[in-house]
């Protein structure tokens, strides 16, 4: 499935879970670094806008949906992939690393969600090595100075998949810094996956979640700053629908 925005090309090209653990198994098996994205509608009204953002998304190696419409959109398309959150890939990948004795990054969110993911995470994935958490600095900028340092420190205590919560676009852009410094590290951006683990948030029912409904659980618990982000996104769903449409009847 894929999306242009002021010609830059963003293609979702991860169709599940077990192609996501399976791309980043091959690249840390071959000490090659990589950056995920997982696209979903807010990103994808930042794409429209924010020339950074779209640059950082294609030097981005894989995209996964991370959002029901992205799915929708991609059965329209006849390109069908299935729904893959950020926050859902945190332990597969943990896993994955564990098994290759590849050690983990946590970089994002605060210095006590990191100290409670960092307990949670080494509790769920036997034999996972934590080599580096560290919460950016305030006004962090991943063009900045403070960004090249993180990385340099990541590479000296030997981080090879390093899970970034630093929230769109910067996390995004920090991974695209990060795949021209320190090549070698694998980067994948989660957004506030950390926070669940923590408990500083909570994730929607199981239920919910099968029904598709999670982004209204998350608005009803945030209204005032949400309703206006998800206004948004369902502005640009009708054009989205129709490029898809477009898609499926192309070559």
């Amino acid at each position: 499935m894929t999306f242009e925005y002021a010609g830059t090309r963003v293609a979702v090209n991860v169709a599940d879970h077990d192609a996501l653990s399976a791309a980043v198994r091959d690249r840390l098996s071959e000490g090659r670094g990589f950056a995920v994205a997982t696209l979903n509608l807010d990103h994808m009204v930042k794409l429209r806008s924010d020339p950074e953002f779209r640059a950082a998304y294609a030097s981005h190696d894989f995209v996964t949906a991370d959002g029901n419409p992205v799915v929708w959109l991609s059965r329209l398309a006849s390109r069908p992939v299935d729904l893959v959150p950020g926050s859902d890939a945190i332990l597969p990948l943990c896993r994955v690393a564990a098994e290759l004795g590849a050690a983990i990054g946590l970089y994002g969110s605060t210095e006590e969600t990191l100290g409670r993911a960092k307990t949670y995470l080494e509790a769920e994935v036997p034999g996972l090595r934590i080599a580096f958490a560290e919460a950016p600095p305030m006004g962090f900028d991943p063009d900045g100075d403070a960004a090249r340092d993180a990385l340099g420190r990541m590479q000296a205590e030997g981080a090879r998949l390093v899970f970034l919560a630093l929230g769109a676009p910067r996390q995004e852009c920090f991974a695209a810094r990060g795949r021209e410094i320190a090549p070698d590290i694998g980067f994948v951006s989660i957004g506030a996956g950390l926070d669940f683990f923590a408990g500083h948030q909570r994730r929607a029912p199981r239920l919910v979640r099968k029904l598709a409904l999670e982004w209204l659980w998350r608005m009803l618990s945030d209204p005032r700053r949400l309703a206006p982000r998800y206004a948004k996104c369902g502005a640009i769903l009708p054009l989205e629908v129709i490029r898809a449409l477009r898609q499926r009847h192309s070559p």
